[in-house]
């Protein structure tokens, strides 16, 4: 089953244009990442901080199907399409609040790795788990 958080579009993410700069709608899916370990139980910040468990992004991949402005509304989806033994790809949807149409649709694939060398890690058992939960991509996706 998808997680699913809402964000709303600031002033400050436009662009000259009157429309969302692209890179914003990545740092939105990234608010969906940390809102998908914060809301169940796994504080992203602990997560680095203590556990040392690190999730730097290896590869992005994306469609941009609508304009976004100012005062939207978005429900982003999260689901995790894949897991490896130290990387996992999530998938992203995100849609105006209350509509089904995609503005924008996301893979990012994560490395896990160790806070304190950099190097990979194994996924802990623990976010196997937390991924496994959500590992079922909604019917209507892309």
């Amino acid at each position: 089953m998808a997680f699913r958080t809402r964000i709303r579009v600031r002033f400050g993410d436009e662009d000259h244009a009157r429309i969302v700069y692209y890179p914003r709608l990545f740092h939105f899916f990234h608010v969906a990442f940390e809102d998908f370990f914060n809301e169940q139980g796994h504080p992203y910040r602990h997560v680095i901080d203590v556990e040392r468990v690190g999730w730097p992004a290896v590869h992005v991949e994306a469609d941009f199907e609508q304009a976004v402005r100012f005062g939207d509304e978005l429900d982003v989806d999260v689901w995790v399409a894949r897991v490896g033994r130290s990387s996992a790809t999530f998938a992203y949807r995100a849609r105006r609040a209350g509509e089904t149409q995609d503005v924008a649709r996301a893979r990012v694939t994560v490395a896990c790795i160790d806070m304190e060398t950099f190097a990979p890690r194994p996924i802990p058992d623990a976010y196997r788990e937390l991924f496994a939960q959500h590992g079922t991509q909604p019917i209507d996706a892309r």
